[in-house]
Protein backbone atom coordinates (compact mmCIF):
# COMPACT_ATOMS: atom_id res chain seq x y z
CA UNK A 1 0.00 0.00 0.00
CA UNK A 2 1.37 3.43 -0.97
CA UNK A 3 2.58 5.55 2.02
CA UNK A 4 3.56 2.58 4.42
CA UNK A 5 7.36 2.92 3.49
CA UNK A 6 9.66 4.65 1.30
CA UNK A 7 10.07 3.65 -2.45
CA UNK A 8 13.30 4.50 -4.07
CA UNK A 9 13.14 5.25 -7.75
CA UNK A 10 14.52 2.38 -9.83
CA UNK A 11 17.26 4.24 -12.22
CA UNK A 12 17.11 2.01 -14.94
CA UNK A 13 13.28 2.22 -14.78
CA UNK A 14 12.08 0.71 -18.34
CA UNK A 15 9.15 3.74 -18.97
CA UNK A 16 12.04 6.68 -18.44
CA UNK A 17 14.81 4.15 -20.09
CA UNK A 18 12.34 4.22 -23.21
CA UNK A 19 11.81 8.19 -22.80
CA UNK A 20 14.97 8.56 -22.79
CA UNK A 21 16.72 6.84 -25.37
CA UNK A 22 13.53 7.96 -27.73
CA UNK A 23 14.68 11.16 -26.78
CA UNK A 24 18.16 10.47 -27.86
CA UNK A 25 18.05 8.56 -30.88
CA UNK A 26 14.86 9.58 -32.49
CA UNK A 27 13.79 13.03 -31.77
CA UNK A 28 17.09 14.46 -31.24
CA UNK A 29 19.01 12.74 -34.34
CA UNK A 30 15.94 14.10 -36.32
CA UNK A 31 16.53 17.44 -35.16
CA UNK A 32 19.96 17.45 -35.02
CA UNK A 33 19.98 16.37 -38.76
CA UNK A 34 17.67 19.05 -39.91
CA UNK A 35 19.79 21.48 -37.97
CA UNK A 36 23.13 20.37 -39.92
CA UNK A 37 20.99 20.21 -43.21
CA UNK A 38 19.97 24.27 -42.38
CA UNK A 39 23.70 24.64 -41.78
CA UNK A 40 24.63 23.46 -44.76
CA UNK A 41 22.67 25.31 -46.91
CA UNK A 42 23.61 28.66 -45.22
CA UNK A 43 27.86 27.94 -45.42
CA UNK A 44 27.32 25.70 -48.61
CA UNK A 45 27.15 29.38 -50.45
CA UNK A 46 30.09 31.05 -49.21
CA UNK A 47 32.45 28.09 -50.16
CA UNK A 48 34.05 28.65 -46.55
CA UNK A 49 33.65 24.63 -47.01
CA UNK A 50 36.12 24.57 -49.19
CA UNK A 51 37.81 26.72 -46.94
CA UNK A 52 37.83 24.58 -43.51
CA UNK A 53 41.51 23.63 -41.57
CA UNK A 54 43.15 25.11 -44.27
CA UNK A 55 43.64 28.63 -42.74
CA UNK A 56 47.73 29.59 -42.73
CA UNK A 57 47.34 29.41 -38.88
CA UNK A 58 45.52 26.39 -38.78
CA UNK A 59 48.50 24.24 -41.33
CA UNK A 60 51.01 25.45 -39.03
CA UNK A 61 49.43 24.57 -35.98
CA UNK A 62 51.81 23.85 -33.18
CA UNK A 63 52.61 20.38 -32.62
CA UNK A 64 51.86 20.27 -29.12
CA UNK A 65 48.35 21.99 -29.87
CA UNK A 66 47.49 19.13 -32.03
CA UNK A 67 47.94 16.41 -29.34
CA UNK A 68 46.16 18.69 -26.86
CA UNK A 69 43.22 19.12 -29.54
CA UNK A 70 42.54 15.40 -30.02
CA UNK A 71 43.02 14.11 -26.94
CA UNK A 72 40.70 16.22 -25.28
CA UNK A 73 38.58 15.91 -28.45
CA UNK A 74 38.91 11.93 -27.77
CA UNK A 75 38.24 12.27 -23.66
CA UNK A 76 34.90 14.47 -24.69
CA UNK A 77 34.14 12.35 -27.11
CA UNK A 78 33.87 9.28 -24.34
CA UNK A 79 32.31 11.65 -21.73
CA UNK A 80 29.31 12.21 -23.95
CA UNK A 81 28.92 8.52 -25.18
CA UNK A 82 29.11 7.71 -21.14
CA UNK A 83 26.47 10.14 -20.63
CA UNK A 84 24.16 7.67 -23.25
CA UNK A 85 23.98 5.25 -19.86
CA UNK A 86 20.68 4.58 -18.97
CA UNK A 87 20.97 5.21 -15.59
CA UNK A 88 21.73 9.29 -16.52
CA UNK A 89 18.34 10.72 -16.36
CA UNK A 90 17.67 9.31 -12.45
CA UNK A 91 20.70 8.93 -10.95
CA UNK A 92 23.08 11.63 -12.10
CA UNK A 93 21.34 14.42 -10.23
CA UNK A 94 21.17 12.03 -7.29
CA UNK A 95 23.44 9.49 -7.06
CA UNK A 96 26.55 11.80 -8.55
CA UNK A 97 26.10 14.86 -7.63
CA UNK A 98 24.28 14.77 -4.50
CA UNK A 99 26.61 12.75 -2.37
CA UNK A 100 29.29 15.89 -3.16
CA UNK A 101 27.40 18.74 -1.79
CA UNK A 102 28.26 17.24 1.38
CA UNK A 103 30.29 20.08 3.75
CA UNK A 104 30.58 22.45 0.76
CA UNK A 105 30.48 26.32 1.78
CA UNK A 106 26.81 27.19 2.09
CA UNK A 107 27.11 29.50 -1.06
CA UNK A 108 28.41 26.55 -3.01
CA UNK A 109 25.95 24.12 -1.45
CA UNK A 110 23.03 26.29 -2.83
CA UNK A 111 24.57 26.55 -6.18
CA UNK A 112 24.90 22.60 -6.11
CA UNK A 113 20.85 22.31 -4.60
CA UNK A 114 19.73 24.36 -7.24
CA UNK A 115 21.65 22.40 -9.77
CA UNK A 116 20.16 19.11 -8.68
CA UNK A 117 16.38 20.43 -8.54
CA UNK A 118 16.91 21.51 -12.33
CA UNK A 119 17.82 18.28 -13.30
CA UNK A 120 15.71 16.33 -11.59
CA UNK A 121 12.89 18.72 -12.99
CA UNK A 122 14.14 17.94 -16.70
CA UNK A 123 16.05 14.91 -16.61
CA UNK A 124 15.03 13.97 -19.62
CA UNK A 125 16.02 17.15 -21.78
CA UNK A 126 19.18 17.81 -19.68
CA UNK A 127 20.24 14.41 -20.03
CA UNK A 128 19.75 14.33 -23.92
CA UNK A 129 21.31 17.74 -24.22
CA UNK A 130 24.26 17.17 -22.08
CA UNK A 131 25.23 13.67 -24.15
CA UNK A 132 25.04 15.75 -27.33
CA UNK A 133 26.24 18.65 -26.33
CA UNK A 134 29.93 17.22 -25.21
CA UNK A 135 29.82 14.51 -28.57
CA UNK A 136 29.88 17.50 -30.25
CA UNK A 137 32.39 19.58 -28.59
CA UNK A 138 34.55 16.63 -29.10
CA UNK A 139 34.25 16.16 -32.73
CA UNK A 140 35.13 19.92 -33.53
CA UNK A 141 38.27 19.65 -31.41
CA UNK A 142 39.19 16.85 -33.67
CA UNK A 143 38.69 18.27 -37.58
CA UNK A 144 39.05 21.79 -36.54
CA UNK A 145 42.60 23.50 -36.34
CA UNK A 146 41.51 26.82 -36.96
CA UNK A 147 38.77 29.30 -35.87
CA UNK A 148 35.97 26.84 -35.00
CA UNK A 149 37.98 25.07 -32.93
CA UNK A 150 39.16 27.56 -30.79
CA UNK A 151 35.82 28.77 -30.71
CA UNK A 152 34.48 25.46 -29.27
CA UNK A 153 37.74 25.06 -27.06
CA UNK A 154 36.50 28.70 -25.42
CA UNK A 155 33.23 26.48 -25.37
CA UNK A 156 34.21 23.96 -23.81
CA UNK A 157 36.21 26.08 -21.08
CA UNK A 158 33.14 27.37 -20.17
CA UNK A 159 31.06 24.16 -19.81
CA UNK A 160 33.72 22.56 -18.24
CA UNK A 161 33.70 25.29 -15.62
CA UNK A 162 30.16 24.95 -14.71
CA UNK A 163 30.71 20.92 -13.97
CA UNK A 164 33.66 21.52 -12.05
CA UNK A 165 31.95 24.21 -9.81
CA UNK A 166 28.32 22.72 -9.67
CA UNK A 167 28.85 18.94 -10.52
CA UNK A 168 31.88 18.37 -9.12
CA UNK A 169 31.41 20.70 -5.80
CA UNK A 170 34.92 22.81 -7.25
CA UNK A 171 36.80 19.43 -7.71
CA UNK A 172 36.29 18.53 -3.37
CA UNK A 173 38.97 21.29 -2.87
CA UNK A 174 36.37 22.10 0.41
CA UNK A 175 36.21 18.65 1.39
CA UNK A 176 38.54 17.11 4.69
CA UNK A 177 40.05 14.13 3.44
CA UNK A 178 40.32 14.99 -0.28
CA UNK A 179 43.03 12.91 -1.66
CA UNK A 180 44.82 13.52 -5.14
CA UNK A 181 43.95 9.20 -5.42
CA UNK A 182 40.40 9.97 -5.94
CA UNK A 183 39.93 12.57 -7.79
CA UNK A 184 41.07 15.41 -5.97
CA UNK A 185 40.94 18.48 -7.47
CA UNK A 186 38.48 17.35 -10.10
CA UNK A 187 38.48 16.28 -13.47
CA UNK A 188 36.72 18.65 -15.37
CA UNK A 189 39.57 21.80 -13.29
CA UNK A 190 41.71 19.93 -16.23
CA UNK A 191 39.50 20.29 -18.88
CA UNK A 192 38.81 23.73 -17.99
CA UNK A 193 42.99 24.48 -18.51
CA UNK A 194 42.65 22.34 -21.78
CA UNK A 195 39.69 24.42 -23.27
CA UNK A 196 41.25 27.67 -21.98
CA UNK A 197 44.58 26.72 -23.87
CA UNK A 198 42.88 25.81 -27.04
CA UNK A 199 41.20 29.13 -27.25
CA UNK A 200 44.15 31.37 -27.44
CA UNK A 201 45.72 31.97 -30.74
CA UNK A 202 48.33 29.65 -31.79
CA UNK A 203 51.25 32.10 -30.97
CA UNK A 204 50.37 32.77 -27.69
CA UNK A 205 50.07 28.52 -27.39
CA UNK A 206 53.33 28.20 -28.57
CA UNK A 207 54.77 31.12 -26.79
CA UNK A 208 52.94 30.37 -23.36
CA UNK A 209 51.92 26.65 -23.43
CA UNK A 210 54.73 24.35 -21.96
CA UNK A 211 56.11 26.81 -19.10
CA UNK A 212 52.58 28.09 -18.02
CA UNK A 213 51.13 24.36 -17.84
CA UNK A 214 54.37 22.47 -16.20
CA UNK A 215 54.24 25.34 -13.43
CA UNK A 216 50.66 24.64 -12.97
CA UNK A 217 50.71 21.03 -12.95
CA UNK A 218 53.90 21.23 -10.63
CA UNK A 219 51.68 23.62 -8.03
CA UNK A 220 48.97 21.55 -8.08
CA UNK A 221 51.22 18.19 -7.16
CA UNK A 222 52.67 20.54 -4.08
CA UNK A 223 49.00 20.62 -2.97
CA UNK A 224 48.24 17.38 -3.31
CA UNK A 225 51.78 16.08 -1.31
CA UNK A 226 50.68 18.07 1.62
CA UNK A 227 47.28 16.83 1.49
CA UNK A 228 48.22 13.77 0.91
CA UNK A 229 50.33 14.29 3.77
CA UNK A 230 48.18 15.25 6.52
CA UNK A 231 48.38 13.47 9.89
CA UNK A 232 44.29 13.19 9.95
CA UNK A 233 44.28 11.49 6.57
CA UNK A 234 43.50 7.36 6.90
CA UNK A 235 46.43 7.12 4.46
CA UNK A 236 48.72 6.78 7.15
CA UNK A 237 46.42 3.94 8.49
CA UNK A 238 47.39 0.32 8.28
CA UNK A 239 45.19 -2.56 8.20
CA UNK A 240 40.96 -2.53 7.18
CA UNK A 241 41.08 1.23 8.02
CA UNK A 242 43.58 2.22 5.62
CA UNK A 243 41.86 4.63 2.87
CA UNK A 244 42.99 2.75 0.17
CA UNK A 245 41.91 -1.19 1.05
CA UNK A 246 38.51 0.94 2.31
CA UNK A 247 38.37 2.45 -1.54
CA UNK A 248 38.81 -0.76 -2.77
CA UNK A 249 36.28 -3.11 -1.30
CA UNK A 250 33.80 -0.30 -2.18
CA UNK A 251 34.78 -0.29 -5.87
CA UNK A 252 35.27 -3.79 -6.26
CA UNK A 253 31.68 -4.31 -5.69
CA UNK A 254 30.70 -3.17 -8.75
CA UNK A 255 30.56 -5.34 -11.78
CA UNK A 256 34.03 -5.04 -13.65
CA UNK A 257 36.78 -7.34 -15.43
CA UNK A 258 37.92 -9.67 -12.97
CA UNK A 259 41.53 -9.07 -13.85
CA UNK A 260 40.91 -5.15 -12.74
CA UNK A 261 39.63 -6.21 -9.71
CA UNK A 262 42.03 -8.81 -8.75
CA UNK A 263 44.29 -5.84 -9.31
CA UNK A 264 42.39 -2.95 -7.21
CA UNK A 265 42.32 -5.58 -4.44
CA UNK A 266 45.84 -6.90 -4.43
CA UNK A 267 46.93 -2.96 -3.81
CA UNK A 268 44.95 -2.22 -1.44
CA UNK A 269 45.72 -5.17 0.20
CA UNK A 270 49.54 -3.50 -0.10
CA UNK A 271 48.60 -0.41 1.15
CA UNK A 272 46.90 -2.24 4.06
CA UNK A 273 49.78 -3.96 4.94
CA UNK A 274 52.44 -0.88 4.23
CA UNK A 275 50.18 1.45 6.09
CA UNK A 276 51.90 4.65 6.06
CA UNK A 277 54.86 3.58 4.27
CA UNK A 278 52.67 2.61 1.09
CA UNK A 279 51.50 6.55 1.61
CA UNK A 280 55.13 8.08 1.68
CA UNK A 281 55.80 6.09 -1.74
CA UNK A 282 53.06 8.31 -2.83
CA UNK A 283 54.11 11.42 -1.45
CA UNK A 284 57.98 10.88 -2.63
CA UNK A 285 56.40 10.47 -6.51
CA UNK A 286 53.90 14.15 -5.97
CA UNK A 287 56.93 15.85 -4.71
CA UNK A 288 59.66 14.35 -7.15
CA UNK A 289 56.94 14.96 -10.18
CA UNK A 290 56.71 18.34 -8.88
CA UNK A 291 59.80 19.59 -8.57
CA UNK A 292 60.98 17.69 -11.95
CA UNK A 293 58.45 19.20 -13.96
CA UNK A 294 59.08 22.89 -13.05
CA UNK A 295 62.72 22.58 -13.28
CA UNK A 296 62.39 20.75 -16.55
CA UNK A 297 61.52 24.10 -18.51
CA UNK A 298 64.94 24.85 -18.32
CA UNK A 299 66.83 21.89 -18.25
CA UNK A 300 64.32 20.07 -21.34
CA UNK A 301 63.86 17.18 -18.56
CA UNK A 302 61.18 14.41 -19.87
CA UNK A 303 61.44 11.62 -17.35
CA UNK A 304 59.28 13.82 -15.15
CA UNK A 305 56.61 13.44 -17.87
CA UNK A 306 56.97 10.59 -17.92
CA UNK A 307 57.13 9.50 -14.44
CA UNK A 308 53.98 11.53 -13.83
CA UNK A 309 52.29 9.93 -16.51
CA UNK A 310 53.36 6.31 -15.96
CA UNK A 311 51.88 7.08 -12.17
CA UNK A 312 49.09 8.38 -12.85
CA UNK A 313 47.80 5.55 -14.73
CA UNK A 314 48.61 3.05 -12.13
CA UNK A 315 46.66 4.69 -9.96
CA UNK A 316 43.90 5.27 -11.99
CA UNK A 317 43.91 1.73 -12.60
CA UNK A 318 44.38 1.01 -9.16
CA UNK A 319 42.66 4.13 -6.93
CA UNK A 320 40.01 5.26 -9.56
CA UNK A 321 38.92 1.47 -10.56
CA UNK A 322 39.60 3.79 -14.50
CA UNK A 323 35.97 5.53 -12.70
CA UNK A 324 34.56 3.71 -16.00
CA UNK A 325 32.20 0.92 -14.13
CA UNK A 326 28.90 1.46 -12.19
CA UNK A 327 26.51 2.85 -15.05
CA UNK A 328 27.15 6.58 -13.63
CA UNK A 329 30.38 7.53 -15.48
CA UNK A 330 31.07 10.93 -16.38
CA UNK A 331 34.43 10.99 -17.02
CA UNK A 332 37.84 9.70 -16.78
CA UNK A 333 38.05 11.05 -13.77
CA UNK A 334 41.04 13.25 -12.81
CA UNK A 335 44.42 11.57 -13.42
CA UNK A 336 43.71 11.03 -17.36
CA UNK A 337 43.93 14.20 -18.07
CA UNK A 338 46.17 15.88 -15.97
CA UNK A 339 48.43 12.90 -17.26
CA UNK A 340 47.90 13.98 -20.98
CA UNK A 341 48.11 18.05 -20.41
CA UNK A 342 51.50 16.88 -19.03
CA UNK A 343 52.96 15.01 -22.15
CA UNK A 344 51.18 17.52 -24.17
CA UNK A 345 53.09 20.34 -22.32
CA UNK A 346 56.79 18.47 -22.27
CA UNK A 347 59.70 20.83 -23.55
CA UNK A 348 60.60 18.35 -26.59
CA UNK A 349 57.20 19.05 -28.19
CA UNK A 350 57.24 22.70 -27.91
CA UNK A 351 60.24 22.83 -30.09
CA UNK A 352 58.75 20.37 -33.37
CA UNK A 353 56.78 21.69 -35.89
CA UNK A 354 53.74 21.21 -37.31
CA UNK A 355 52.58 17.16 -38.13
CA UNK A 356 53.04 16.10 -41.75
CA UNK A 357 50.01 15.90 -43.26
CA UNK A 358 49.85 12.35 -44.79
CA UNK A 359 46.27 12.67 -46.90
CA UNK A 360 45.25 15.31 -49.58
CA UNK A 361 44.36 18.47 -47.46
CA UNK A 362 41.41 18.78 -50.00
CA UNK A 363 39.72 15.26 -48.50
CA UNK A 364 40.60 16.44 -44.68
CA UNK A 365 38.74 19.56 -45.18
CA UNK A 366 36.13 18.65 -46.90
CA UNK A 367 35.26 15.73 -44.31
CA UNK A 368 36.50 17.80 -41.40
CA UNK A 369 33.74 20.67 -42.74
CA UNK A 370 31.05 17.91 -42.57
CA UNK A 371 31.67 16.30 -39.54
CA UNK A 372 32.37 19.80 -37.68
CA UNK A 373 28.47 21.10 -39.44
CA UNK A 374 26.95 17.97 -38.10
CA UNK A 375 28.78 18.55 -34.46
CA UNK A 376 27.75 22.21 -34.64
CA UNK A 377 24.50 21.46 -34.88
CA UNK A 378 24.53 19.26 -31.95
CA UNK A 379 26.05 22.01 -30.09
CA UNK A 380 23.17 24.45 -31.22
CA UNK A 381 20.38 21.57 -30.16
CA UNK A 382 21.94 21.18 -26.83
CA UNK A 383 21.86 24.89 -25.77
CA UNK A 384 18.59 25.56 -27.07
CA UNK A 385 17.37 22.55 -25.36
CA UNK A 386 18.88 22.93 -22.03
CA UNK A 387 18.22 26.73 -22.18
CA UNK A 388 14.46 26.01 -22.78
CA UNK A 389 14.23 23.48 -20.33
CA UNK A 390 14.31 25.85 -17.21
CA UNK A 391 11.73 28.30 -18.13
CA UNK A 392 9.45 25.37 -18.67
CA UNK A 393 7.17 23.18 -16.41
CA UNK A 394 9.16 20.21 -14.45
CA UNK A 395 8.82 17.28 -16.29
CA UNK A 396 6.88 14.31 -15.48
CA UNK A 397 9.96 11.91 -15.29
CA UNK A 398 10.07 11.88 -11.84
CA UNK A 399 6.78 10.98 -11.09
CA UNK A 400 6.35 8.42 -13.56
CA UNK A 401 8.99 6.47 -12.78
CA UNK A 402 8.31 6.86 -8.83
CA UNK A 403 4.24 5.68 -9.70
CA UNK A 404 4.18 4.10 -12.94
CA UNK A 405 1.58 5.62 -15.67
CA UNK A 406 -1.67 6.92 -15.38
CA UNK A 407 -4.69 4.31 -16.07
CA UNK A 408 -7.19 5.82 -18.65
CA UNK A 409 -10.28 4.14 -18.30
CA UNK A 410 -14.13 5.27 -19.32
CA UNK A 411 -16.65 4.06 -16.74
CA UNK A 412 -19.33 6.04 -14.62
CA UNK A 413 -17.89 7.17 -11.29
CA UNK A 414 -19.26 6.28 -8.20
CA UNK A 415 -21.34 9.21 -6.62
CA UNK A 416 -21.91 10.14 -3.10
CA UNK A 417 -23.43 12.98 -1.08
CA UNK A 418 -20.95 13.80 1.96
CA UNK A 419 -20.91 17.00 4.02
CA UNK A 420 -17.92 19.62 3.12
CA UNK A 421 -15.78 21.45 5.84
CA UNK A 422 -18.47 24.69 5.51
CA UNK A 423 -21.00 22.32 7.19
CA UNK A 424 -22.75 21.65 3.93
CA UNK A 425 -24.27 18.90 1.83
CA UNK A 426 -21.60 18.49 -1.19
CA UNK A 427 -22.60 15.64 -4.03
CA UNK A 428 -20.02 14.30 -6.07
CA UNK A 429 -20.43 16.38 -9.58
CA UNK A 430 -23.46 18.89 -8.22
CA UNK A 431 -21.43 21.97 -10.25
CA UNK A 432 -22.62 21.08 -14.01
CA UNK A 433 -19.68 22.25 -16.30
CA UNK A 434 -17.02 20.97 -14.15
CA UNK A 435 -14.12 18.52 -14.09
CA UNK A 436 -13.81 16.77 -10.82
CA UNK A 437 -10.24 16.01 -9.03
CA UNK A 438 -10.76 13.80 -6.34
CA UNK A 439 -8.47 12.73 -3.65
CA UNK A 440 -8.25 10.84 -0.29
CA UNK A 441 -6.42 12.32 2.71
CA UNK A 442 -6.21 11.49 6.32
CA UNK A 443 -6.48 15.08 8.53
CA UNK A 444 -4.45 13.67 11.00
CA UNK A 445 -1.68 12.26 8.69
CA UNK A 446 1.93 14.91 8.22
CA UNK A 447 4.10 12.36 5.87
CA UNK A 448 1.86 11.73 2.35
CA UNK A 449 -1.13 13.46 3.05
CA UNK A 450 0.84 17.32 3.29
CA UNK A 451 2.60 16.44 0.50
CA UNK A 452 -0.53 15.59 -1.87
CA UNK A 453 -2.30 18.91 -0.55
CA UNK A 454 0.63 20.34 -0.94
CA UNK A 455 0.23 19.39 -5.05
CA UNK A 456 -3.21 20.31 -4.87
CA UNK A 457 -2.58 23.68 -3.83
CA UNK A 458 0.35 23.85 -6.80
CA UNK A 459 -1.62 22.20 -9.08
CA UNK A 460 -4.30 25.24 -8.77
CA UNK A 461 -2.23 27.96 -8.45
CA UNK A 462 -0.93 26.91 -12.06
CA UNK A 463 -4.43 26.66 -13.26
CA UNK A 464 -6.85 29.60 -14.46
CA UNK A 465 -8.58 31.42 -12.18
CA UNK A 466 -11.45 30.34 -14.47
CA UNK A 467 -10.40 26.56 -14.47
CA UNK A 468 -13.56 24.37 -14.77
CA UNK A 469 -12.54 21.96 -11.86
CA UNK A 470 -13.33 20.98 -8.49
CA UNK A 471 -11.33 19.72 -6.04
CA UNK A 472 -12.84 16.94 -3.68
CA UNK A 473 -10.83 15.43 -1.06
CA UNK A 474 -12.39 12.61 1.09
CA UNK A 475 -11.63 12.22 4.36
CA UNK A 476 -9.62 8.79 5.19
CA UNK A 477 -9.08 8.21 8.78
CA UNK A 478 -11.83 6.41 10.90
CA UNK A 479 -11.54 7.94 13.93
CA UNK A 480 -10.54 11.87 12.96
CA UNK A 481 -13.58 12.41 10.50
CA UNK A 482 -15.10 15.07 12.09
CA UNK A 483 -15.64 18.68 10.65
CA UNK A 484 -12.80 20.26 13.20
CA UNK A 485 -10.12 17.48 11.85
CA UNK A 486 -10.66 18.43 8.34
CA UNK A 487 -10.85 22.29 9.04
CA UNK A 488 -7.71 21.98 11.08
CA UNK A 489 -5.88 20.21 8.18
CA UNK A 490 -7.03 22.95 5.64
CA UNK A 491 -5.65 25.85 7.58
CA UNK A 492 -2.32 24.24 8.33
CA UNK A 493 -1.72 23.13 4.55
CA UNK A 494 -2.35 26.45 2.94
CA UNK A 495 -5.85 24.69 1.54
CA UNK A 496 -7.64 27.41 2.67
CA UNK A 497 -7.35 29.46 -0.58
CA UNK A 498 -7.41 26.94 -3.24
CA UNK A 499 -10.79 27.55 -5.14
CA UNK A 500 -13.38 25.23 -5.27
CA UNK A 501 -11.65 22.89 -2.90
CA UNK A 502 -13.95 20.68 -1.19
CA UNK A 503 -12.78 18.21 1.75
CA UNK A 504 -15.73 16.19 2.58
CA UNK A 505 -16.38 13.56 5.56
CA UNK A 506 -20.00 12.30 7.11
CA UNK A 507 -20.75 9.17 9.01
CA UNK A 508 -18.26 6.40 8.63
CA UNK A 509 -20.72 3.76 6.83
CA UNK A 510 -21.09 6.30 4.30
CA UNK A 511 -17.51 7.11 4.00
CA UNK A 512 -16.30 3.26 4.12
CA UNK A 513 -18.73 3.02 0.85
CA UNK A 514 -16.72 5.66 -1.05
CA UNK A 515 -13.15 4.14 0.27
CA UNK A 516 -14.87 0.85 -1.05
CA UNK A 517 -16.36 1.92 -4.44
CA UNK A 518 -13.17 4.11 -5.20
CA UNK A 519 -10.92 1.16 -4.17
CA UNK A 520 -9.27 3.13 -1.21
CA UNK A 521 -7.39 0.88 1.33
CA UNK A 522 -7.42 2.74 5.01
CA UNK A 523 -5.51 -0.01 7.71
CA UNK A 524 -5.90 2.27 11.32
CA UNK A 525 -6.08 0.86 14.69
CA UNK A 526 -7.54 3.06 17.31
CA UNK A 527 -4.66 3.19 19.01
CA UNK A 528 -2.45 4.17 15.87
CA UNK A 529 -2.25 7.92 15.00
CA UNK A 530 -2.89 8.48 11.80
CA UNK A 531 -3.92 6.07 9.09
CA UNK A 532 -2.12 4.14 6.08
CA UNK A 533 -4.33 4.19 3.19
CA UNK A 534 -3.71 4.07 -0.65
CA UNK A 535 -2.55 7.61 -2.25
CA UNK A 536 -4.71 7.91 -5.68
CA UNK A 537 -6.28 10.76 -7.64
CA UNK A 538 -8.85 10.59 -10.06
CA UNK A 539 -10.22 12.51 -12.66
CA UNK A 540 -13.99 12.54 -13.67
CA UNK A 541 -14.96 14.67 -16.52
CA UNK A 542 -18.36 16.90 -16.35
CA UNK A 543 -20.41 14.57 -17.50
CA UNK A 544 -19.41 11.89 -14.20
CA UNK A 545 -17.50 9.41 -16.41
CA UNK A 546 -14.04 8.34 -14.48
CA UNK A 547 -11.27 8.97 -17.06
CA UNK A 548 -7.93 8.80 -15.44
CA UNK A 549 -7.18 6.50 -11.93
CA UNK A 550 -3.53 8.47 -11.11
CA UNK A 551 -1.39 6.28 -8.09
CA UNK A 552 0.15 9.07 -6.09
CA UNK A 553 2.60 7.65 -3.90
CA UNK A 554 4.31 11.36 -3.50
CA UNK A 555 7.97 12.41 -3.28
CA UNK A 556 8.90 14.52 -1.08
CA UNK A 557 11.53 16.66 -3.08
CA UNK A 558 10.49 20.22 -4.93
CA UNK A 559 11.26 18.42 -8.02
CA UNK A 560 9.50 15.18 -7.38
CA UNK A 561 6.31 17.93 -6.51
CA UNK A 562 6.54 19.62 -9.62
CA UNK A 563 6.60 16.40 -11.38
CA UNK A 564 3.83 15.22 -10.06
CA UNK A 565 1.84 18.39 -10.30
CA UNK A 566 2.94 18.60 -14.22
CA UNK A 567 1.57 14.71 -14.71
CA UNK A 568 -1.88 16.47 -12.83
CA UNK A 569 -1.55 19.23 -15.14
CA UNK A 570 -1.28 17.31 -18.45
CA UNK A 571 -3.71 14.90 -17.25
CA UNK A 572 -6.60 17.44 -16.55
CA UNK A 573 -5.88 18.91 -20.22
CA UNK A 574 -6.96 16.35 -21.69
CA UNK A 575 -10.42 16.98 -20.24
CA UNK A 576 -10.12 20.44 -21.43
CA UNK A 577 -8.75 22.12 -17.48
CA UNK A 578 -6.85 24.46 -18.42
Amino acid sequence: MPGMSPKSIDLTNSLVVSMFRHSLFVTGVLWLTGLAVVLMLIVAPTRSILRFNLSAEGLDEPRARTYLRWAFGTMWLIDGILQFQASMPLGLANKVVAPVTVNTPSWLHGLMEHGIFVWNSHPIVLAVGVAWLQIGIGLILLVSNGRSGRIVGGISAVWAALIWLIGNGAGGIFITGASFLFGWPGATLFYVVAGAWLFVTPETFSRLFSTFTLRFLSVVLVLAALLQSLPSTEFWHGGNSNALATMSTYMTSVAQPHWLAWLVRRVGSLAASMGGGFNLVVIMWLVGCAVGLWMSIQRHWRWPVWTLAVGCVFFWLVSEDTSLFGGLATDLNSLIPLSVLALCATPKLRDLGPLEHRLPREITSSVGAVVATFASAMILFSTFTMAGATFASAETTLYEAHNGPASATSVKAPTFTLTDQFDKTYSLGEHPGRVTLLTFLDPRCWTDCPLLAQQLEHLRAELSAHANLDIVAVAADPYHEQLSDLRHFIAIRGLAHVKNFYYVTGQLANVRKVWHEYGIGVSMARTNKMSVHSDFMFIINAKGTLRWIIPDDPLSSVSGQASAVSELRSLLASQGVH
